[in-house]
């Protein structure tokens, strides 16, 4: 499609004997936040590392922009976070931008600015070796954001964040989105990608499993019904929804909520007392633990 920026087919890395990404084909749309899933081991990094240049694969393509990856076309409309940013541990946050910077291409003021996106303006002066892990990783995403590229390939961007930098680095990646950047971000925090990501790819055993919306991926809204006795209440919700049935605590309907008030009627009609009713929406941890296997 014209709007794919990013875009494999049939990719694959070996390493030795090892299989690591296997016949990987994924896209990465225009302006989308795409949430890039798997366990550990499962060819996440590898594959962003492909797409990059910084691994040659041993079969299939990739291309970034209509171009191979590690062109110097493609790279100067992109901004990159893959693993544990490197810097000089004895040069400031500041002036490893600004190294970074003029490698780029960029005025050292874009070094200023990408601080401030990242919340670490009042610690620009301060020696990368005195900073928290959590700062770390925020000035790699400020590298990352250096000379306001159009793609950002962010590898775990939130690892080593407490509650509240998780937070706001979601508003500053759904900020970029709306701004029209296109932001692939690799995460095993599935309640954070649940929220800013417009579409998945699931990667385990090297093998892409689904790529997806995150509420294809999700599935459909049911309804729990819990009421006594059971069985007059499972008849009463069955005459009025085909599928239904019986859990260790109540009645699962596979029905989203607008006939909810037919069964609270039906129940009540039939001689059952009514004690919840309520949707429930599967999380999309729960979806990726069940593609998967993964326990959680």
């Amino acid at each position: 499609m014209a709007n794919d920026i990013v875009f494999t087919d049939a990719l694959t890395k070996r390493f030795g004997d090892h299989l690591a990404v296997d016949n990987v084909a994924l896209t990465v749309r225009a302006g989308e936040i795409y949430g890039f899933l798997g366990p550990n081991g499962a060819g996440k990094t590898t594959t962003l590392r492909m797409l990059v240049g910084l691994v040659h694969p041993s079969s299939g393509a990739a291309r970034i922009f209509g171009r191979t990856p590690g062109d110097p076309a493609a790279l100067a409309r992109l901004g990159v976070l893959i693993e544990n940013p490197g810097f000089y541990p004895y040069l400031s946050g500041r002036d490893n931008l600004r190294v970074m910077a003029r490698y780029r291409g960029v005025p050292d003021s874009a070094a200023d600015t990408a601080l401030a996106r990242v919340g670490l303006a009042t610690r620009g002066h301060d020696r990368f070796r005195t900073y928290s892990h959590g700062m770390k990783q925020r000035l790699g995403v400020a590298s990352a954001l250096l000379g306001d590229p159009e793609l950002l390939i962010l590898d775990e961007p939130t690892n080593g964040f407490d509650p509240a930098g998780m937070a706001e680095m979601r508003r500053l990646i759904t900020d970029l989105a709306a701004d029209g950047h296109t932001v692939l971000l690799s995460s095993h925090l599935l309640s954070e990608v649940q929220e800013i990501c417009d579409r998945v790819g699931v990667i385990h055993g090297g093998k892409l499993l689904t790529e997806s919306t995150v509420a294809e991926m999700r599935g459909n809204t049911t309804l729990y019904v819990r009421a006594e006795p059971i069985d007059i209440a499972f008849a009463a919700v069955r005459a009025t929804v085909d599928d239904a049935g019986l859990t260790a605590t109540g009645i699962r309907v596979n029905a989203g909520s607008e006939v909810a008030p037919r069964i609270a009627r039906a129940i009540i009609d039939a001689g059952a007392d009514l004690h919840e009713l309520r949707t429930e929406e599967r999380s999309l941890e729960e979806a990726f633990f069940a593609m998967t296997g993964e326990v959680a």
